[in-house]
């Protein structure tokens, strides 16, 4: 597989064009506006020069379309997202956590961020829906459901030393 190809031209009194090639040798640009728009085209494959397709995008919908092609949220412990704004997640428990060798019940961490932890794995075995006298391991990964924002809570405490 080739590694896609990025060039970008200044274009003086507009902005810059950025020029993508991609491995299956497509052709798209994008010119980004002084102003902050950004222009989006792609270019037919029997004849590279030909534009088959150009959209103007304001800067708000070229925030939108960063996010939907890499968004911020994005992790590899991200599991799912619901278009009810609700993740699931893998966090690792650090062997010096403040939370190694403690029950779940202590973490308040319904109360304190709205996630659940669904299951925790722990070597080769999963648990279900551990209870709040479950105690918790240095190693182990829990899967947690919530809104973003109480989810990156929970990390945040789970990652307490």
């Amino acid at each position: 597989m080739g590694t896609p190809r990025l060039s970008s031209t200044p274009l003086p009194g507009i902005g810059v064009r950025y020029d993508l090639t991609t491995r299956e040798q497509r052709r798209l640009s994008v010119v980004a506006h002084r102003d902050g728009g950004r222009t989006l085209s792609a270019y037919r494959t029997d004849d590279p020069d030909a534009c088959a397709l150009s959209v103007r995008l304001s800067a708000g919908e070229s925030a939108a379309l960063i996010d939907a092609l890499m968004p911020a949220h994005h992790s590899p412990n991200l599991l799912s997202t619901t278009e009810l704004g609700l993740v699931a997640e893998r966090i690792e428990l650090s062997s010096v956590s403040h939370w190694n060798g403690r029950v779940l019940g202590d973490t308040r961490m319904r109360t304190e961020t709205g996630a659940s932890i669904v299951a925790v794995l722990r070597r080769a075995e999963a648990i279900p829906s551990p209870t709040p006298d479950f105690r918790l391991a240095g190693g182990d990964t829990l899967i947690v459901i919530g809104t973003r924002e109480g989810v990156e809570t929970a990390a945040t405490i789970l990652g307490r030393e």
